[in-house]
């Protein structure tokens, strides 16, 4: 999707994708459906990032007719083996699509090559129910970084502030230099894409939708980003608007 957020900001807008996620957003979608349509969006998502960002190799295998054409090997691509990640389960809402994301990554890379992270992130909020801040705690970070790509699958990226104090703490505290940060989520804001491109220029994010419901109708008849200070997507108590509500809560049976 062409837009004016910066090289380092794509958009997978795709309408197979774009339907499940509008179904995934419906107020009568709960379990065990959400699971399943979060489950399919998120290795599609897996899978153009690999695509897109990881390093490939040409390789020669025999296949099943070897045998009988043994002068005949299958020359093809594959994703490096030997690459490196790190899956970053910001628990609640990206719980289960980190799971995903690390359970794929094992079909192609190396089991030792691979680890999943755990922080629990939750809002801060004023008393109007605005996001003030993100509150990290109980981490388990089982290593380094060093040569790795870290991914950061998260369904919303709304305020920004959880993505951004996640990448602060790693870069901050844990040791090694990544390849790159790839945050990943199905909806973003405008708003979210000023706040992590400001503050983390370095990071690729990826997402299947923009939402920006609340913008100018200047900004809504434009490419997106061409006035980006007139493009809105956050309601007042900064929920993503069209959305799709707590996906946290609805993926979990826990509304809270």
């Amino acid at each position: 999707m062409k837009h004016h957020y910066g090289k380092n900001v794509h958009f997978f807008d795709q309408p197979y994708l774009l339907g499940l996620l509008a179904k995934l957003c419906q107020p009568t979608t709960f379990q065990p459906e959400i699971n399943r349509y979060v489950d399919y969006l998120y290795s599609q998502l897996l899978a153009e990032v690999v695509n897109n960002f990881f390093p490939i190799q040409e390789i020669s295998v025999a296949t099943r007719m070897h045998k009988d054409h043994p002068d005949n090997l299958l020359h093809t691509m594959q994703v490096k083996p030997d690459a490196k990640a790190v899956c970053i389960n910001l628990a609640r809402a990206g719980t289960y699509p980190s799971h995903i994301c690390y359970e794929k990554l094992h079909l192609f890379l190396k089991p030792e090559n691979l680890r999943q992270d755990h922080i629990f992130a939750a809002r801060a909020i004023n008393s109007d129910s605005q996001v003030t801040k993100t509150e990290l705690d109980g981490f388990k970070i089982g290593g380094g970084v060093e040569n790795s790509f870290v991914l950061i699958p998260d369904p919303m990226g709304a305020t920004g502030n959880t993505i951004m104090s996640t990448i602060n703490h790693y870069k901050q505290n844990v040791p090694g230099t990544p390849v790159r940060f790839i945050a990943m989520h199905l909806i973003v804001t405008p708003e979210y894409l000023k706040k992590i491109t400001s503050t983390h220029p370095d990071v690729i994010v990826v997402a299947i939708r923009l939402d920006r419901g609340l913008s100018s109708s200047k900004a809504l008849a434009s490419e997106p980003g061409l006035h980006w200070n007139e493009e809105k997507g956050l309601n007042a108590k900064d929920y993503i608007v069209p959305g799709g509500g707590g996906f946290g809560e609805v993926m979990n049976n826990s509304f809270v």
